[in-house]
């Protein structure tokens, strides 16, 4: 099986395409392509998840970096993304990757490459190790055992933890947050974000609660991706227990969801949102927005009442961390639950960013629902629908065809302004509001979007295009 990367790493089913063969085989690319390049020199940082087979994958990779002469650190404890992002800018090296397949289904594991900064590797990076790998030649892939490697000095183990959450706290003001002592229930997920982001909470004074803290590398029998469906226990605690906020996060920690005091789940656009607001408003920071084509067009309203731009971007964080690069933005993220914000590390961290909206309840001294009532009654109704629908190769192919080939579209019922097929295809509507339809990039699905300035516009615009592309009747999220 062939070893593609897709919009957040190459992930694959544990056991199919996920195996220790093909995890060699990345990783021997990935060494011969830093020798190429004069960055073997550096080292090379692996961290890992939770997932099942997650850290005898890791160390399968430190064996074969040790192997092709390159010195790897290894981070033994099971990290969140974030933290390994941190790390690999925090000991100045050129690449590292996280074994992790994020908000994907237990089934899956996979890998993330990150290049100098901390960054998400762009295409350039993964099409030139995916040339890499195919270039392997067969045979035996060199590599050292690992305890070998650790009495050899080739694998060295390190933990970054404190320098990451040190660097949370100087970000934070973390004296308004002990003014407040806000009651705060957390949602790991079965995941990695506990002991960071309890650690900052409780040094903030916060009364913290946890619950699904456990490994369970089948994620509770659900999906490790914060959603209204996924957090009801989340929501149940918040209401029974009258915590000011239910934070949450995915499989790897990068991602974010919330659970707002009167037990509704704040949509990850309304977290961007709030958060963009409340840098400008609050804390006086300037600079523009970056959101990828699948998230709301408020940050649009909101960057032009401000004076500043909002850029949209293909999907994929690394699109996201580009942009922001670029052009200094302020923050950016996407309607996934992704965002991070300027001057953290370039990529999403669901740590940082519920730290970040502790801060802005207590600097406001308000509620979350307030908060988001305030912003709804200035720039008016901002409703999205999504959904996700599996399909055969056959399926693909004649949607493919209808759409990015010979651009056909439904009749709406509405003004067309304009279509962009960037990312997927994507119609803006004259007087706003738009829809979405493209094919994941990190699972086998289908997914639209719609976003109008009521929920039924919105979900009858969705409902048409799903109709036309032959898709009703089989949503399942």
């Amino acid at each position: 099986m062939s070893i593609r990367f897709g919009t957040g790493g190459w992930r694959a089913v544990i056991g199919d395409g996920f195996t220790k063969a093909n995890v060699q085989r990345l990783t021997a690319a990935l060494a011969q392509k830093m020798k190429d390049e004069g960055t073997a020199r550096r080292g090379f940082l692996i961290g890992y998840d939770r997932r099942f087979l997650s850290r005898e994958a890791a160390h399968w990779a430190a064996e074969v970096m040790a192997g092709a002469g390159v010195r790897c650190l290894v981070v033994e404890r099971e990290a969140p993304t974030p933290l390994i992002m941190f790390a690999v800018n925090y000991y100045e090296l050129s690449y590292g990757m996280a074994v992790t397949a994020s908000h994907n289904p237990a089934l899956y594991n996979g890998v993330k490459v990150f290049v100098q900064g901390g960054r998400d590797a762009d295409e350039t990076v993964t099409g030139s190790i995916e040339t890499y790998i195919d270039a392997l030649s067969e045979g035996e892939i060199p590599a050292t055992p690992y305890e070998e490697g650790l009495r050899t000095g080739q694998i060295e183990i390190v933990d970054p933890m404190n320098p990451y959450i040190d660097s949370i706290i100087r970000s934070v003001n973390m004296d308004a947050i002990r003014s407040r002592r806000l009651k705060v229930v957390l949602d790991p997920m079965f995941g990695v974000s506990k002991t960071a982001l309890s650690t900052i909470l409780i040094t903030a004074r916060c009364d913290v609660d946890v619950i699904h803290e456990r490994r369970d590398a089948l994620f509770g029998g659900r999906l490790p991706a914060p959603n209204s469906k996924t957090l009801i226990g989340l929501q149940s605690f918040v209401l029974e227990n009258g915590c000011d906020i239910g934070i949450a996060t995915d499989g790897d920690a990068d991602r974010l969801g919330v659970i707002d005091d009167k037990g509704e789940f704040l949509h990850p656009n309304k977290i961007l949102v709030l958060l963009y607001d409340y840098l400008l408003r609050y804390k006086g920071w300037h600079g523009a927005a970056v959101r990828n084509i699948a998230t709301t067009h408020l940050l649009d309203a909101i960057a032009s009442q401000f004076g500043e731009t909002c850029y949209e971007v293909p999907v994929g964080f690394k699109h996201v961390s580009g942009k922001m690069l670029e052009t200094g933005a302020v923050i950016g993220g996407e309607s996934s639950g992704g965002l991070t914000v300027r001057g953290h590390i370039q990529g999403k961290d669901g740590i940082y960013a519920a730290a970040l909206l502790v801060e802005m309840m207590a600097v406001t001294g308000r509620r979350l629902s307030e908060l988001y009532g305030d912003i709804a009654a200035r720039y008016g109704a901002y409703e999205m629908v999504e959904r996700g629908f599996r399909f055969s190769r056959e399926e693909k192919t004649r949607i493919n065809q209808l759409l990015m080939e010979d651009k056909l579209l439904p009749d709406f019922g509405l003004e067309i302004e304009r279509v962009s097929y960037a990312d997927g295809c994507k119609v803006y509507f004259q007087g706003g509001g738009w829809v979405l339809a493209r094919f994941s990039g990190t699972e086998p699905l289908l997914r639209v979007f719609c976003e109008m300035d009521g929920l039924d516009r919105a979900t009858d615009i969705a409902a048409c295009m799903e109709q036309f592309l032959g898709l009703e009747g089989r949503t399942i999220e």
